[in-house]
């Protein structure tokens, strides 16, 4: 941020000190950002003030009821303000400056009030009153100059971005939910936008960028920057979506505050009530809330999935306390077709949905449409406690629907949790942050990896690795042995088979049980023997001659193999396993090669053979480390033995 920037955000800022003892410091942001974007509409609207009062006088002359797009056209913005007052106005009559500057709010155009209505500021009004500082507090601002011949659209974006980065960061127990740190953005941005940048500097050229978890509108404002950076003459169009109403006032002011298009951030919850339904973007980005549950629209969502394909969610549901993976499903759907110039996205997640779920779960088919439609093109790991409430791992996923043919079917992984210096002072769970030279060069290896077509032996760099994306599927595979059962009353049999469900209600059960006591001791090891010693106990119901046979029946490696009316062997559910097999690996080979030389008689169950995903990325950078040689290790133990001893030597002497 430029000198100038900086002395303006420190100007409002320390309106800040007027507050300190009536509001607690991660509170100021709710008084100082809603005022600071009255104060700029307030100086952008003054040119037009007087034609926008005389023209609505006129129409309201007239009985107009729709009078809402010839005043914006009067005032040659996407907003207005009817109210008599200015901000100066409000300095006029002290003993009422609560009332008027509700006049004055109640005064602005229906999108600019949601803005205010958003922040709750009315609230604040109340408040600052009460205390007695809402004079004061205005009159600061009366002072501040923002008009627009002073101050840009763009140097008012970085004065504003400022303004929320230092809240959030004062109230940094909360900041992650709705701040993303800057450095993390900008080389999100970068990763996102680097493979393109031949492309952004063509004249003329017009981009549209989503981000439907958009809370302050940061992801949003760096892209626009980079690419704009890229082409002075690029037209950006900036689209986004917020639940949280005060971070939806914020960035709805971000965007008012540089002369954007405001309406095109839209409130509410993306999966429900999707703000941008019919639209179709070049770059998505998001941050979207780790581990949140989707209970609350479960109902909705179940709804769109039971549609397959023809809604956003038809390639499955993730497990409902994280809805990580919808976000994604939700991003994919908005991708222009790769024949109307396709698109790219990237998103922050934590290490859940690279493995979370077994094959055939939701998470791992939404893995497998993900790499089966070729659309993953990288995952990128960071460093942890780089975020301000959390110091779990998190990586960056990287997709688009228009690969380079010589990328076809290859994912890159790159590894840059060691990209990362200390900060001096922690904010919340953020320890570490990435400099500008580590964006710099995780960028540089990113982008280098993309023209790797095969993985070498030897990886060019250790850090990345690029892979096939069959390479991550698996077959999940039910490995059967055969049942071997032998024969016998016990008195423990006869027991279990007195508390069976069919025996308790069969109406001979007592003649039964004397029936099998007087058999104890009897053993067969082969069913079909058995079953004529079981004569004695006459002809019973089917449900309890299952009972007796489940009584009397006892598992024996040395016993036979019980077999279905077709002589195939049935499978035993104790000795059942599942096994893992790389989906290029023939599951009747790898059974000859893994399984067959320790337990011959296993077969595959090929009806309950599963296809899963999962992106196992530390299992490909991990580093074996051995051990160290037992006699330093011991050599260790024995000199603190001995440092142990002089102490409490020491202590008794």
């Amino acid at each position: 941020m430029s000198t100038k920037h900086q002395e303006l955000a420190n100007l409002i800022w320390d309106v800040a000190d007027l507050l300190r003892g009536d509001y607690k410091r991660s509170e100021y942001g709710r008084v100082i950002l809603p005022l600071t974007v009255l104060r700029r509409l307030d100086w952008v609207l003054e040119p037009t003030k007087d034609a926008v009062l005389a023209r609505h006088a006129q129409l309201k002359e007239l009985g107009v009821q729709n009078m809402d797009p010839v005043l914006r056209k009067t005032a040659g913005l996407s907003f207005y303000n009817t109210s008599e007052m200015s901000f100066r106005k409000l300095l006029g009559d002290q003993d009422h400056v609560a009332l008027n500057l509700r006049a004055y709010i109640g005064g602005f155009s229906p999108g600019a009030v949601d803005v205010l209505e958003k922040y709750g500021f009315d609230a604040q009004i109340s408040r600052l009153a009460e205390a007695g500082l809402l004079y004061q507090v205005v009159a600061k601002f009366v002072d501040v100059d923002l008009r627009p011949q002073v101050v840009s659209n763009h140097q008012m974006g970085y004065v504003f971005e400022d303004l929320v980065r230092r809240f959030s960061e004062a109230g940094n127990e909360t900041a992650g939910e709705h701040f993303t740190p800057r450095e993390v953005i900008k080389l999100m941005v970068n990763l996102l936008l680097a493979p393109d940048e031949d492309d952004l500097v063509t004249p003329g050229i017009v981009r549209k960028v989503y981000d439907p978890a958009c809370g302050t509108g940061g992801m949003l404002s760096e892209a626009q920057d980079h690419i704009q950076e890229h082409n002075p003459h690029a037209t950006v169009e900036v689209y986004g979506q917020e639940l949280n109403g005060e971070t939806y006032a914020i960035c709805r002011s971000d965007m008012m505050l540089k002369g954007g298009d405001p309406t095109k951030i839209a409130f509410g919850n993306s999966f429900s009530q999707d703000g941008h339904e019919s639209e179709r973007f070049d770059y998505m980005l998001a941050n979207p809330p780790f581990g949140v549950e989707w209970k609350k629209v479960e109902a909705f969502i179940k709804a769109e999935h039971a549609r397959g394909f023809a809604g956003r969610f038809g390639a499955g549901l993730p497990r409902i306390n994280d809805g990580s993976l919808l976000f994604l499903q939700h991003m994919i759907s908005k991708m222009k077709r790769p024949e109307d110039g396709g698109s790219r996205l990237a998103i922050v997640f934590n290490g859940s949905p690279l493995f979370t779920g077994a094959a055939g779960s939701g998470e791992s088919e939404i893995r497998r449409w993900i790499l089966e439609n070729d659309l993953l093109e990288g995952i990128v790991a960071l460093p942890d406690q780089i975020f301000y409430n959390t110091g779990i791992s998190t990586y960056f996923w990287i997709l688009t629907n228009r690969k380079d043919p010589a990328r076809a079917r290859k994912v890159v992984l790159l590894d840059g949790r060691d990209y990362w210096t200390k900060m001096r002072k922690s904010l919340g769970d953020k320890r570490k942050m990435i400099t500008d030279e580590h964006i710099a060069e995780l960028t540089r290896m990113y982008v280098s990896a993309l023209s790797i077509v095969d993985d070498p032996e030897h990886p060019q760099h250790a850090k990345v690795r690029v892979f096939k994306t069959t390479d991550f599927g698996y077959q999940r595979i039910t490995v059967e042995r055969p049942l071997r059962l032998c024969f016998r009353v016990t008195e423990e049999a006869v027991a279990l088979l007195g508390e069976a469900r069919a025996v308790l209600k069969y109406a001979e059960r007592e003649s039964l049980l004397a029936a099998a006591k007087s058999l104890i001791g009897l053993k067969s090891a082969t069913r079909a023997e058995f079953a004529m010693k079981l004569n004695g106990l006459g002809k019973l119901p089917t449900a309890v001659e299952k009972a007796v046979w489940e009584a009397f029946s006892f598992s024996d490696p040395e016993g036979e193999v019980q077999t279905d009316r077709k002589g195939r062997p049935l499978p035993d559910p104790d000795l059942r396993d599942n096994e893992n097999v790389p989906l290029n690996d023939a599951i009747n080979e790898y059974l000859k090669r893994e399984v067959l030389p320790l337990v011959p008689d296993a077969w595959i169950d090929e009806t309950k053979t599963k296809i899963g995903y999962d992106l196992p990325f530390t299992r490909h950078f991990y580093i074996y480390q051995p051990p160290r040689p037992l006699d330093e290790i011991d050599g260790e133990i024995k000199a603190l033995e001995s440092e142990i001893q002089a102490l409490l030597w020491k202590v008794v002497s």
